[in-house]
């Protein structure tokens, strides 16, 4: 697999974005080489590898490159679908106009067949476009009409993110059938027996407990009405630990004050079993360390997803967002929400009220059943015992 390298040709040359085209004229199938403008959150990257599923179990001989920022590149590693990956190097709202024109003309000469945008941004679609792409899909948005020449339409129909990625494996009059049920699950590459070697490379005691390390994820890029209260990471992490467990807190550097907000809630003699991890590893590490933990506790987030492609039974808290639009992908999840609040989900970042009541109020000790439960289907046993 071939990372990072620059670009190498094929055949074919397109349309300009302002010539007129119709979809029965762009053609309705795959084509040898694809090009996937990727989203720029984790959970997004990794809920689009379902689409690149569907694409190699639609065409295992196709040749799937992924435009993407450069700090992800360690992620899509862990994706065997990839063939290559081109580094996108404009940050969130910059337009660099002079700039993306120059990248399209180097991504012309790789002479791509068609190309899948999966953020709705006017700005994504036109290196595609500029770059004479003869087939450019797409969820109609930001009046980008004239730089997409298959367009879809309706997203109400499909209510889940990773459904509406799916529908650009099809031509927009092909996606009727197009359902959760038929979404490939994200899977990424692990290597949960690297845990140790990290470990060690850090300072920190590789052995598991008995009971198993449960990994906690407090953070939530997206803001603090995604973000189950510290405390209440501390009251789940002390009864684990209580029962002969270990604790790793994972997340960025962003997330360290929260982390060591819930080791200062912890008991004195209960600290030295929570490993801080935050913004001391990489995203392949993290990838790896979640791969041999227990279970995962996580807020509604990057490592959520990341926690589920990789196989980990795991409790998601949801706040202002919803289980309607992005669930975890996978079957050992459970999702703890508060039900009858008039005002969730608004999806906001901060609270409108000033009350977060829909994180407040979900208690400790019903995070903590969810994972009993959760860890009873998964094994059988008891945990703890």
């Amino acid at each position: 697999m071939a990372f990072g390298g620059r670009f190498s040709g094929g055949k074919g040359a397109g349309a300009w974005p302002w010539e007129e085209q119709t979809v029965a004229e762009a053609g309705s199938g795959l084509g040898s080489s694809i090009l996937v403008v990727a989203p720029s959150w984790i959970g997004d990257m990794v809920m689009a590898q379902s689409l690149l599923k569907r694409l190699r179990s639609r065409d295992p001989s196709c040749r799937i490159t992924v435009f993407a920022p450069a700090w992800c590149q360690g992620l899509l590693e862990r994706m065997p679908e990839i063939t290559g990956v081109i580094p996108n190097p404009f940050g969130h709202g910059q337009l660099r106009l002079a700039g993306r024109m120059r990248c399209a003309r180097e991504i012309r000469e790789r002479h791509f067949d068609l190309a899948l945008i999966l953020p709705h941004s006017l700005k994504s679609a036109l290196i595609p476009a500029l770059a004479r792409i003869p087939r450019r899909r797409g969820w109609l948005g930001e009046q980008r009409f004239v730089l997409l020449n298959q367009i879809y339409r309706h997203e109400k129909s499909l209510p889940l993110m990773v459904q509406r990625y799916n529908a650009l494996a099809f031509a927009p009059a092909e996606i009727s059938d197009v359902s959760r049920q038929a979404c490939p699950e994200p899977v990424l590459i692990s290597y949960p027996e690297k845990a140790g070697e990290i470990l060690s490379r850090l300072g920190m005691e590789p052995s598991a407990p008995e009971t198993g390390i449960l990994g906690l994820c407090p953070g939530a890029e997206y803001g603090p009405a995604k973000r189950w209260p510290c405390a209440s990471f501390a009251a789940l992490a002390a009864s684990w630990i209580r029962r002969g467990g270990g604790v790793r807190i994972f997340g960025s550097a962003k997330d360290t004050p929260a982390a060591a907000e819930i080791r200062e809630h912890l008991p004195e003699d209960l600290r030295g079993s929570c490993q801080d991890l935050t913004g001391r590893t990489t995203l392949p590490e993290v990838v790896d360390l979640l791969s041999a933990c227990r279970a995962v506790v996580t807020n509604d987030s990057g490592l959520m997803h990341v926690s589920a492609a990789v196989g980990m039974p795991l409790v998601a808290i949801y706040g202002s967002s919803t289980t309607d639009y992005t669930p975890p992908l996978t079957s050992r999840a459970r999702t703890v929400f508060m039900p009858d609040l008039d005002c969730r989900p608004c999806f906001k970042r901060e609270c409108p009220r000033g009350t977060t009541e829909c994180l407040t109020g979900i208690t400790p000790a019903r995070v903590e059943q969810e994972l009993d439960e959760l860890l009873r289907d998964a094994a059988g046993t008891e945990p703890g015992r």
